[in-house]
Formats: structure tokens, C-alpha cells, sequence
């Protein structure tokens, strides 16, 4: 079960960018609900750009228009809620802040953050896990055209905070920041999201070892157990408070990039958490999604990383650990 799950997973990481746009990765979050007795809600067009305006800024410059997909599951009716966020980049150009070319190669995997999802709640509905799941996919590509946001520009997200653009290229926390805010309104037990998000997390820990971020020591300890249970490491980094000001801006509330060029993780975590409660239990994991070579288990290619370590963390939560 949980080796299907993972080369789903593994599928959609690795299908090219032209076969895989946002609606097909909305439409495979939705037909993977239907297969488990789940339901699904495609958000897309005016609703979207009403509801999840952050989100549907970053896809705003491409022909291909971003759709969330919204999946919902009972394993018990009075189950724990948790939500599950996931970054469906499908392809990420950078923006008008372009990328290098060779920067550009793997850029089909920057929908990673949502295959993990998609796997973890595979593995939850086909366990039967007496909990409540509600997966947000957030389905985009960030192209060039002269509909793009622009360097500069004044975001308005769901929240309600303004966000100014620092740079274009990062664009995963601004798609992340209207799903957070839409799963604390539903009040879950814990909302755990999982993205491709920085090359610092892989410069800190390298390709392997997905970040950490959580706001609950207790959550982020049965995290860390988990994922050394099943030979799924997570390493946990810090949500440091003094460089919260580093994403200060002077003509909005907070912009998407740091004012230094350190720590790249670190804040990009911490503009993810100014859209999370305080008191909500908040786990965020900055995944590579991919393999560079191939080793037993784990061929060269897209990589479901953290998803066996959440479903664990899951397992056991049901049982009140």
C-alpha cells in the first residue's frame, strides 16, 4: 500500500511539465478522492482569483490558469481534522525573475510538495486511518508573460495581509500562504504542508534531508520519531525570531523575500507561519522531491520525501500519542 502510494507519487514528480499542468494535477488530486470514497471541489477562474488571491496571482502568467483542488475525507466522523497543504508548482520559470537555464532542468519537480500530500493521503484513506483528512493542492506554473506579477508588486492574500513581490521566484510560500489561511479556518488538530521550497534547506542539509519547520516541540518530536522509524529523516531547523524582521517591508505588510541574503529557510518558513495561528499546530517541510542517482529503493528521479514519515506520525497520532 504504502509502496503504491509512494510511486504514484514518484509518477507525478516525474511526468514532463507539457502533460502535467495545473488542472491534470488537480484533476489527479480529485480522481485519487473518488477512488477512496472521498469527495473533491475544483476551485478555479473567478472564484479562485476571489478566494485564493495570492495563489492566483503566481499563475497569472501563464495560458494554463491555476485550480485548486480541495479533497475531503472521513475515516471517522469524529475523527481528528487534519489538513494537508501541498505547492503544485508545475513549472517554475522564475518569473520575470528568470531563472538560469540550468537552474530550470528539474523544475518539473516543483510540484513535489503536493505529490508528498497526494501519497500521504493515499496512504491514510487506503489504511482506513480513523481520522478526517482535508488536502489542499495548490496547482500553478509561474511563466513569463505580460499578465506575470511583477517585481514590486502589492499582493492582497486571503488573509487579508498585503504581501509586496520581491522577487518573482518566490512564488511557492506565496501559493502556500492563501492554503493556510484556508485550512485555519476549518480549525484542524494539526496543518502540516510540504513544498519544494528553498535551495537554502538543501545547501543546509543537502538532498536527503528534508527541513523541518514546526511551531510545537511536542508535534515536531513525533515528527522526528517517525521519520527515523521508517528510515524517513527529517532534521529540524529553527523558526528564529530575530530574523522575523528581516521580511519587513516598507510598502506592504510583509514582502516574500528576506532583506538579507542568509537564512533562506529559515525565513521563508517564517512568512509561511504570519499565516498560522498561534495557537494551531503547524509542521512545514522544505522537500527536495528528487533523487539525483539511483540506490536501492530509491531510483534516480522524483521522490515522495516525508510522506512516510507523516503517514507514521499520522498512525500514531490516531492513537493519541
Amino acid at each position: 500500500m504504502i509502496a503504491e502510494a509512494i510511486c504514484a507519487a514518484r509518477d507525478l514528480i516525474n511526468m514532463p511539465a507539457a502533460e502535467l499542468g495545473p488542472q491534470a494535477l488537480a484533476e489527479a488530486a480529485a480522481a485519487l478522492a473518488a477512488r477512496h470514497g472521498g469527495s473533491a471541489e475544483i476551485i478555479a477562474g473567478p472564484a479562485l482569483e476571489e478566494g485564493f488571491p495570492c495563489m492566483a496571482a503566481v499563475g497569472a502568467g501563464s495560458p494554463r490558469a491555476p485550480h485548486l483542488a480541495v479533497l475531503r475525507w472521513e475515516g471517522a466522523a469524529d475523527g481528528p481534522l487534519i489538513a494537508l497543504c501541498g505547492k503544485g508548482v508545475c513549472f517554475d520559470t522564475g518569473g520575470l525573475d528568470l531563472k538560469p537555464s540550468a537552474s530550470m532542468l528539474r523544475m518539473k519537480k516543483d510540484m513535489g510538495g503536493a505529490a508528498v500530500m497526494l501519497a500521504v493521503a493515499e496512504m491514510v484513506m487506503r489504511a482506513r486511518l480513523p481520522l478526517r483528512l482535508l488536502v489542499l493542492i495548490g496547482a500553478v506554473e509561474n511563466a513569463i508573460s505580460g499578465s506575470a506579477m511583477r517585481p514590486m508588486d502589492v499582493l492582497r492574500t486571503r488573509k487579508g495581509l498585503r504581501v509586496e513581490i520581491g522577487n518573482t521566484d518566490a512564488e511557492g510560500r506565496l501559493v502556500l500562504c492563501d492554503l493556510l489561511q484556508f485550512a485555519a479556518e476549518h480549525n484542524p488538530a494539526m496543518i502540516l504542508d510540504a513544498a519544494t521550497l528553498t535551495g537554502a534547506a538543501r545547501v543546509a542539509l543537502g538532498p536527503d534531508l528534508p527541513a523541518l519547520f514546526c511551531n510545537d516541540d511536542a508535534l515536531s518530536e513525533k515528527f522526528l520519531s517517525a521519520g527515523m522509524a521508517v528510515q524517513d529523516p527529517l532534521w529540524r531547523l529553527p523558526l528564529h525570531e530575530g530574523y522575523d524582521s528581516w521580511l519587513d517591508s516598507p510598502y506592504a505588510d510583509l514582502s516574500n523575500i528576506s532583506t538579507k541574503p542568509m537564512a533562506g529557510a529559515v525565513t521563508a518558513a517564517l512568512f509561511l507561519r504570519r499565516f498560522v495561528p498561534q495557537s494551531q499546530p503547524w509542521a512545514h517541510l522544505d522537500v527536495y522531491a528528487w533523487n539525483d542517482t539511483t540506490r536501492p529503493g530509491r531510483p534516480e528521479g522524483g521522490e515522495a520525501q516525508g510522506a512516510r514519515a507523516i503517514f507514521k506520525m499520522l498512525h500514531d497520532f490516531k492513537k493519541g500519542l
